[in-house]
């Protein structure tokens, strides 16, 4: 494993912070286990969230465990692996299964569509991970309790279906008891986006067929290198992060273009995001972009010399090292890394919509064609909304962009008949909303992210909130043609889709930021709309 510094400032920054570290014996005292590094307040959270540290060791206790799972999935013809879980329950799985090439169905989504798609794929060999560390994730809750439906419906156990992983005294333990599941607890003191390598992200990953014994032989052959002053990763890589941070330098862009290992940002965008962005401080990972050299840019490349800093490493161990820099980035941030104070915010907003008779949407200042409009704004059309928005984004800022709609609807795109690669990726790319960020990237000098929704209320949702309030928001929701209803609750996915959306925006607007929310009355004909009015802002 090793940290390459490329560029000559982030050397500087970060040799300016390491000395520090290492006079205050940082190193040692982290791979230790110290609690007091992050100060007395954030003292009792760390306390019970530094578990992650021995998890190359530990979680070789479930080694066992997992295998008998594997076997007995396989006996029973169960080669259709779904995984419902949100943040930290899902996206490590997602990258290990996806770096490995074996199938994984992610489901971090209440879009009804892409739920729908989930539900019709292949039952009769389906077996569903339900992972939620607190137990009580409102999506999770819904995705088990429609699963549990359809397998009852087709005259199938779920018992006989259903794989819980959650941690001791949760909520869901009760439940998976009551329900005869399968049921794996995980480590209670480790936080969901520091639990890569627990049962989070090992059981969907060993069910779906991954070698998850490769990633902790990965990760343990760094171990010993955490407690080093010198020749110390995680040290280095922490530094470069907090270092450039503290000099202007506080938008990480990640780079993996040419890296064998799949997905790393998306799960680095969590683990960042989410742990630096409070107190009005914060590293705000962008995904995805190519650098603007607006001077407070960092790039961090995976396996490339195209960025920064060049961080070199097997899959296992980039996720200890990345864990380990962050938790050295809150340090010198002088924040908590392992807490979210603005998480339950977005959750309670939607919570107080949802017991409302009907979701005040209100109504839209003006419609172009397939997208309704909603906000304050002086513009009469799409391109000059956009316009506006990103003439709004102040200097050290950043357009957010947050797509409530189905991730992947693009792939179900028509294509001509006897297209080639190229042409099918292309009709894929402008069917899809992600391709709206890179189109207003070009139109600003300002970092531009994209997140799907509610999935990135669980990682850059808290910086929105709790890092500086330096950010413009465009809001996506789309009109649900098809609904899902949830057994036992007394709303569809389609209105708690939408509610979540509401309560987030709400929970913007309250901090005084720029905010536009676009309604797609047609999902198809509104993303293409979109697409190219970015085109004509």
């Amino acid at each position: 494993m090793e940290v390459t510094y490329r560029e000559e400032g982030v050397a500087s920054a970060a040799a300016s912070v390491a000395g520090r570290l290492v006079a205050d014996g940082v190193p040692a005292r982290l791979a230790g286990g110290d609690p007091t590094l992050w100060g007395e307040d954030a003292g009792a959270e760390a306390a019970v969230r530094l578990g992650w540290l021995t998890l190359p060791r530990s979680s070789r206790e479930l080694l066992p465990r997992l295998g008998g799972l594997v076997e007995r999935a396989r006996a029973a013809g169960l080669t259709n692996v779904v995984l419902t879980g949100m943040g930290g329950s899902s996206l490590a799985a997602e990258v290990i299964c996806a770096t490995v090439d074996v199938p994984l169905t992610v489901l971090d989504t209440t879009d009804p569509g892409q739920v729908r798609r989930a539900l019709s794929d292949r039952l009769d060999a389906t077996v569903v991970v339900v992972a939620s560390k607190s137990g009580s994730t409102v999506e999770t809750d819904c995705h088990l309790r429609i699963y549990e439906e359809l397998f009852a419906d087709a005259g199938i156990a779920p018992a006989d279906r259903v794989v819980v992983v959650t941690d001791p005294g949760s909520p869901l333990e009760k439940r998976a008891a009551d329900g005869g599941f399968e049921l794996v607890l995980a480590q209670p003191d480790v936080g969901g986006r520091y639990a890569a390598l627990s049962a989070f992200g090992l059981v969907p990953s060993a069910l779906a067929g991954a070698d998850v014994e490769r990633l902790l032989d990965d990760a343990q052959e760094v171990l010993p290198l955490l407690s080093r002053d010198t020749g110390n990763p995680g040290l280095d890589l922490g530094a470069a992060l907090g270092g450039a941070a503290l000099a202007g330098r506080d938008k990480l862009l990640l780079e993996d273009q040419l890296s064998a290992i799949t997905g790393l940002p998306d799960w680095i965008e969590q683990l960042v995001a989410e742990s630096t962005g409070k107190q009005g401080r914060g590293i705000l990972p962008v995904v995805g972009a190519d650098p603007n050299e607006s001077g407070d840019e960092l790039v961090v490349a995976i396996e490339t010399d195209l960025g920064d800093v060049r961080v070199d490493g097997p899959l296992g161990a980039q996720f200890l090292i990345w864990e380990y820099a962050t938790a050295v980035a809150g340090l010198l941030l002088e924040i908590d890394p392992f807490d979210q104070p603005n998480v339950a915010e977005s959750k309670e907003n939607t919570a107080t919509l949802l017991a409302l008779p009907d979701l005040p949407t209100g109504a839209p200042a003006f419609v172009d064609g397939p997208v309704e409009v909603y906000g304050s704004s002086t513009a009469r059309d799409l391109p000059g909304v956009f316009a506006e928005l990103l003439r709004a984004i102040p200097a050290g800022g950043y357009l957010g962009i947050m797509a409530y709609l189905d991730r992947l609807a693009a792939f179900d795109a028509p294509v001509p008949d006897g297209a080639d690669f190229e042409q099918m990726t292309d009709a894929w790319m402008w069917a899809d909303a992600a391709t709206l960020r890179p189109l207003l990237a070009l139109r600003t000098n300002r970092p531009v992210t994209f997140g799907w929704g509610p999935r990135y209320l669980h990682s850059t949702g808290q910086y929105h909130k709790g890092g500086p309030q330096n950010g413009v928001f465009l809001q996506i929701t789309g009109a649900v043609a098809e609904d899902v209803p949830v057994p036992g609750r007394p709303y569809t996915l389609g209105r708690l889709q939408l509610a979540q959306a509401l309560g987030d925006l709400g929970a913007l607007e309250t901090r005084g930021r720029p905010a536009v929310r676009l309604h797609l009355t047609d999902r198809a004909a509104g993303v293409a709309r979109l697409l190219a009015a970015a085109q004509e802002a």
